[in-house]
């Protein structure tokens, strides 16, 4: 596998770091989960349970590795020390300074290897004003304007259903982070810091709203951005039977063509119509696509070029039949579980595939396994 030879300490919890680690993990990199000894990751406790374990801690910690250790004691530190000087990365999650304070910082670790990828995934990132504050998700892309504009015009933000800036702000990047500075450690043998800021993630998803705004000087308003609510050819209608149709009919061929399909040839003139026009189609649609249930529209639209779909259920997604044919729903043999679902794999290599090789580890399975060898040599 393409990462089999790197070595990982992981001491995140939740989900940004466990989501980065969870990446290299199913591409064959050794990642070691460092846990406080009592409770370990927070994840574990979450309900519902598959054991004494959370669904889904089960779900992002997959393919790695847990050993026990009080950092905050001498033999502890020692401990991590001698992991730190055999490992290629650290990932921690800890506001600035923690681990300086633990005196396990990235300028110590160094000492004991210059190679080490040290990536801190932090709320503000290491430096500026808001550095030190706590935060979560909600806050980092209420500060990088995201929020703001989420939602209809008429109401209030809404927040997103999943983690943007925990995910696309701070997995993914720490995890791009980590393999360039892999790349460069591969090529001088030289280590360094990864900084990455979850607010920052979240501004640089912004690529189609702030250059517009630097250019024009004009700002968007909620529920006014073309791919926010403010076309009618690019939004979601409820169906009679209380489901629902995302139409993205952005392009002129498919907005004539979904035009047609609900007898309204009429509307096609309108697609780059101002405002307060599109708000009228959107009523207007909504009356329409009202008529009719879900799978009523769906067969209509089969067949033709419209970007209409049907917005599916968390209970849905597993019998979809692209969702199958992509294994985005796999099954874990557990050894006392059975049969366990998890999601699949997002990227798909055509040589050295991802995989799933073992389950989520219990709080120090790897004691003996990881921390003997420290002794034994």
């Amino acid at each position: 596998m393409p990462l089999t030879s790197i070595r990982i300490l992981d001491l995140t919890r939740l989900l940004p770091g466990p989501y980065c680690t969870l990446i290299l993990a199913d591409f064959g990199a050794e990642v070691i989960k460092v846990e406080e000894p009592l409770y370990g990751d927070y994840a574990r406790a979450e309900e519902p349970k598959l054991d004494e374990d959370s669904a889904f801690f089960h779900s992002i910690n997959r393919n790695k590795k847990s050993v026990s250790i009080d950092l905050k004691s001498k033999e502890g530190k020692e401990q991590f020390l001698k992991l730190a000087e055999e490992a290629d990365v650290v990932v921690e999650s800890f506001r600035p300074g923690v681990m300086d304070r633990l005196g396990l910082g990235y300028e110590v670790l160094k000492e004991v290897n210059p190679s080490l990828v040290y990536c801190a995934i932090t709320g503000y990132g290491q430096t500026g004003p808001y550095a030190l504050r706590a935060g979560h998700d909600i806050n980092y892309i209420s500060y990088a304007g995201l929020l703001y504009l989420m939602g209809e015009s008429d109401r209030g933000p809404v927040v997103p259903a999943t983690q943007i800036a925990d995910i696309g702000g701070g997995a993914l990047p720490a995890t791009v982070g980590i393999l360039l500075a892999v790349i460069e450690q591969q090529k001088t043998g030289k280590g360094q810091f990864v900084d990455v800021s979850m607010m920052d993630g979240a501004i640089s998803w912004l690529q189609t709203i702030l250059p517009d705004y630097f250019a024009s000087n004009k700002e968007e308003k909620r529920g006014e951005l073309a791919l926010s609510g403010g076309k009618a050819c690019y939004s979601v209608y409820e169906t009679k039977d209380k489901g629902y149709l995302a139409v993205g009919a952005l392009e002129e061929k498919f907005w004539r063509k979904f035009c047609e399909v609900i007898g309204r040839e009429d509307f096609i003139p309108l697609l780059d119509a101002p405002v307060a026009e599109q708000h009228r189609l959107k009523y207007e649609i909504q009356q329409i696509i009202s008529l009719k249930t879900r799978d009523e529209w769906l067969q209509l639209f089969s067949g033709t070029e419209t970007c209409v779909t049907p917005v599916l259920s968390i209970e849905e997604i597993a019998s979809d039949p692209q969702v199958k044919a992509r294994e985005m729903i796999q099954e874990l043999d557990h050894p006392a579980l059975g049969k366990v679902k998890q999601i699949g794999f997002p990227i798909k290599l055509s040589g050295t595939p991802a995989e799933i090789r073992t389950k989520a580890p219990g709080l120090g399975e790897h004691n003996e396994q990881i921390l003997g060898k420290l002794y034994n040599k």
